[in-house]
């Protein structure tokens, strides 16, 4: 999808579930890595991530528009634009936009370093690794060995 695509889908979303014309600029950004769209307070343009799209398709893509015309109508309007306010909640929830973006980022999988009590057995496991000279079983206060 182009930037001349976007703009033209942001601006039918806008007039269809809003009643209201979009008057600036929406555009990918590529710079984006965690949000799904950011809505300017001064430019009052709109840009989008495009892996929402790449990874989710449209239909996602129009959940995040629908959450930064919130803002962008709200804003203009001299309403509550942010997360926190109730006229916020309230056009999120009735235009559909979606609260929050799917992950966009691959989680990697947490490791853990594991360590067993020597005197219970008793198996622990903890995202930092441990002093073993230092620290001992919380239940029994014996020597922790680490499991490999």
């Amino acid at each position: 999808m182009s930037d001349e695509q976007l703009q033209l889908l942001v601006e039918e979303i806008s007039n269809c579930f809003f009643h209201k014309k979009f008057q600036h600029q929406a555009f990918f950004n590529r710079s984006l890595k965690t949000t799904g769209g950011r809505y300017h307070l001064r430019s009052h343009n709109l840009d989008f991530n495009p892996k929402v799209f790449e990874l989710y398709g449209q239909e996602e893509l129009v959940k995040v528009i629908k959450h930064e015309l919130c803002h962008y109508h709200l804003h203009l309007s001299k309403k509550g634009y942010q997360h926190k306010d109730a006229d916020f909640k309230q056009l999120l929830k009735a235009t559909g936009g979606s609260r929050y973006v799917r992950p966009l980022v691959e989680q990697k999988p947490q490791s853990y370093h594991q360590y067993q009590c020597e005197k219970c057995q008793t198996l622990i496991l903890r995202k930092r690794k441990v002093n073993t000279a230092k620290f001992v079983c919380g239940k029994c206060q014996g020597r922790l060995i680490e499991v490999k």
